[in-house]
């Protein structure tokens, strides 16, 4: 009999490992510590349960490898109001929980979801931008009667993957608050009151009413059955004026009537009707007033009544939030309320409405103190109530307001974003062609020559011209980045004695590390440029000297949902704090300063690229900036880059390795195809000077005509944007001919923008503007690579 099976060290190992990433993918999921270490310990259990059957059982669990049950994820990530669904690079659905197939209609792969007017192109903006910046959102998207939010994000150990999470958006139904209200404890609290309410849809038929007003209008027996039925039959009006429940006859009571309407302007939206008893003395006319504020303490919209000479008798909590009014301080009139010019036409309204005028009309105003943006009021005239003679009624739009100008700020930034890119991309072929050029004297000129300096000074302008195009694809993130793995306090302490020799003697540089950073995934470089960029502002802020100071500290999850950031996500960071002693930044300028050319500097000494720059490198590296400035006490910029973590836990960054400079010499055959001519044709004499055949071409068309006169080539040296046809569809109809075609795009666009729709597998690829040494060098490293991967595949 075999000895029973044992669990070896290796199957503890791996049950430890499976139980750690499980418990943080339900972390991730949930946000729950507790749930996802309930979790963990289960699945070691069951893990283990696994295992040993495979150890007791060998035969029936060998055999052809299965695919990948994902029901323990699915389990992992259900979720009671949040679905989620994860796909892969090539836009497969992974998984998703079961409320992502409750809400879709199954498991229908995003972005190609059932969703209403726009949707879909919010939804695919969004995991275009999940792609580039690490993160998409789409608001206000809608799949039958669900209004919805998206959140995508990149994720997975090559960051390949993308996780959709969908969450309901709350919002207010007001009618249906209403009717609920009516029908149970408040309706009868009104009732008790004296206070007989309806709600009357735009037809005149009634939707909801307390209990005193049905046994008044209808009676006991009838008012069970009383949806949908015409509230005109139940009232009745004698030749004075005077109102009647209709079916009390002729000992009725007289009641007054309040008519309050629930939208502005909006014809087809229900009201709701408050009735009082007509037989009241002087001394009950308070109590009437008293009831109509119990009833609109009661309603979720700003509402409040004016007397007839215009003076505040009562609002409502959600009038004085609408108004932003300070705590136990009532204004006296309307008027005190809104902007100087807004003063005389509100009171004039006011006057006429409360002279006897009841049909309601709405006015434009704009609310002292606030940011000027008009909020409209809705005035109604009433009678009946004593000293009230007027109902105001305010929306509060502030969250409205709010969201209007994060959409203006992003849809700005986007548009100038996007010319930004496109006009960098223009100068970069003008730039190529130039730098080329001069190159190209400079192998006919030596030092000492007359025209050798001059020539050498049309080189470095041109430098200079294309770090500016560089500034300008990275406010628009379309810049080319070489991510590496690495320790913030590294790059820090590589850029320090840059640092010192720029801010001068006067300024104090200050330099501190927290405990227990993790490594982050960033272009080092660009990283400095960052690191530069905010210390020469800073110094510039600080004229008279002061103390720069840099610090890094570890920011947890738990961390970011304590600043409550909504566009922040949950997630372990690695802050970098820059702060300066300064003058700091006025309050009315620190929402522009990320703004491209935006500069408080004299003309001639500075582009108002700086901090735009910035903002595009760390949000193309997937991080978040945030400034903070109080005007005399100095500035702060807090940067938070995402710990880069592999299989949970964050590697040791690695060292570079320098690669061998290529030659800038070679022979072979190569096509060159390029739709600026005075960027091919410097191409074409810098290739041909390095010892290269070169067969050119004006475009996509004329290019395969080439390919198939020549009997070889070497490699293909293409742009990737030309009109009619560009450069990946010509290289795949030459690799359909020739699948081991050697391919070198070059492109004044990013590299990581473009390989998001080049699906071409190895090709290389070459950044405009570029010298003629970079061409001979990538030219020569492209051939190698190639031929390298012809020995390994043969």
């Amino acid at each position: 009999m075999a000895p029973p099976a044992t669990l070896s060290r290796v199957d503890l190992a791996l049950l430890a490992g499976l139980a750690l990433v499980s418990a943080a993918l339900l972390l991730w999921a949930t946000g729950s510590a507790i749930l996802a270490a309930g979790f963990a310990a289960g699945l070691a259990v069951a893990a283990g349960g696994v295992v040993l059957a495979r150890r007791l059982f060998p035969a029936a669990t060998r055999g052809e490898a299965a695919a990948p049950d994902w029901t323990i994820l699915r389990q992992a990530v259900n979720h009671d109001d949040v679905a989620i669904a994860v796909t892969d690079r090539a836009g497969r659905m992974v998984c998703a929980n079961d409320l992502f197939a409750t809400w879709m209609g199954g498991f229908v792969t995003p972005p190609g979801l059932p969703l209403d007017g726009r949707g879909v192109e919010l939804l695919k903006n969004a995991g275009r931008a999940a792609w580039r910046d690490g993160e998409g959102r789409a608001d206000d998207i809608a799949i039958g009667p669900l209004q919805l939010r998206a959140q995508v994000t990149r994720t997975g150990q090559a960051e390949d993957y993308l996780v959709w999470r969908f969450a309901a958006v709350e919002r207010f139904d007001l009618v249906a608050e209403l009717t609920r209200h009516l029908g149970g404890p408040a309706g009868r609290t009104l009732g008790h009151a004296g206070v007989m309410a309806a709600l009357v849809n735009h037809e005149g038929r009634l939707r909801a009413a307390n209990e005193a007003f049905l046994l008044r209008a209808l009676g006991e027996d009838d008012a069970r059955h009383f949806a949908g039925r015409d509230v005109a039959p139940m009232l009745r009006l004698d030749d004075g004026g005077a109102l009647y429940f209709a079916r009390e006859g002729d000992r009725a009571t007289p009641v007054r009537l309040i008519q309050i309407p629930l939208a502005p302007a909006d014809s087809t939206t229900p009201v709701l009707l408050a009735m009082l008893d007509e037989e009241m003395g002087p001394a009950d006319r308070g109590t009437a007033q008293t009831y109509v504020e119990t009833l609109l303490s009661l309603l979720p919209f700003g509402l409040a009544l004016v007397d007839r000479d215009g003076r505040f008798l009562y609002m409502n909590r959600a009038f004085v939030r609408a108004a932003n009014l300070p705590d136990g301080k009532k204004p006296r009139y309307p008027g005190d309320i809104v902007v100087a010019e807004d003063k005389g036409p509100l009171a004039d309204m006011i006057r006429r409405h409360s002279s006897g005028q009841q049909v309601g009309g709405d006015l434009s105003i704009r609310l002292a103190g606030q940011s000027g943006e008009p909020v409209s009021m809705r005035i109604v005239g009433v009678r009946g109530l004593g000293e009230a003679a007027v109902l105001l009624s305010l929306k509060d739009s502030s969250e409205e307001s709010r969201l209007k100008r994060q959409v203006a700020q992003a849809s700005k930034m986007q548009a100038v974003g996007q010319l930004a890119g496109g006009v960098a991309h223009d100068f970069n072929n003008i730039l190529t062609a130039v730098l080329g050029a001069c190159d190209l004297m400079l192998m006919r000129h030596t030092p000492g020559d007359s025209d050798y300096d001059d020539i050498q000074q049309i080189r470095s302008n041109a430098n200079r011209a294309a770090s500016l195009t560089r500034q300008l694809l990275a406010f628009s993130r379309q810049q080319t980045l070489r991510p590496q793995i690495l320790q913030l306090p590294d790059v820090i302490s590589e850029v320090s004695h840059l640092l010192k020799r720029l801010i001068g003697e006067t300024v104090q540089l200050s330099v501190r590390h927290g405990r227990g950073l993790g490594a982050v995934r960033a272009d080092p470089g660009q990283l400095e440029q960052v690191i530069i960029n905010l210390a020469v502002n800073a110094r510039d802020a600080m004229p008279g000297g002061g103390t720069l100071t840099i610090e890094t500290y570890p920011v947890s999850a738990a961390d970011v949902r304590q600043i409550g950031n909504e566009f922040m996500p949950p997630a372990d960071y690695c802050a970098l704090k820059v702060s300066d002693t300064g003058t700091g930044i006025p309050a009315d300028i620190l929402p522009k300063i990320f703004e491209p050319f935006f500069t408080t500097k004299d003309v001639g000494k500075g582009t108002g690229l700086g901090l735009s720059t910035v903002y595009g490198i760390i949000k193309q590296s997937a991080g978040f900036i945030f400034a903070d400035s109080q005007p005399g006490e100095g500035t702060s910029f807090t940067i938070y880059l995402p710990v880069h973590r592999v299989a949970g836990e964050a590697p040791a960054a690695p060292q570079p390795t320098a690669k061998p400079k290529k030659s800038q010499w070679g022979s072979g055959t190569i096509l060159l195809v390029e739709d600026e001519d005075m960027v091919r044709a410097v191409a074409e004499r810098a290739l041909a000077r390095a010892g290269y055949t070169v067969i050119t071409a004006a475009q996509g068309e004329e290019g395969l005509e080439r390919f198939d006169e020549l009997e070889k080539v070497d490699l293909v040296i293409s742009d990737v944007v030309m009109p009619t046809m560009d450069g990946p569809a010509m290289v795949r109809a030459m690799r359909t001919r020739r699948p081991g075609l050697p391919v070198l795009f070059m492109s004044g666009y990013a590299e990581e923008q473009l390989r998001q729709s080049i699906d071409i597998d190895d090709v290389s690829f070459l950044p405009k503007p570029f010298s003629v040494a970079q061409l001979a060098e990538a030219t020569s490293a492209a051939l190698d690579e190639a031929a390298h991967r012809g020995r390994r595949d043969g």
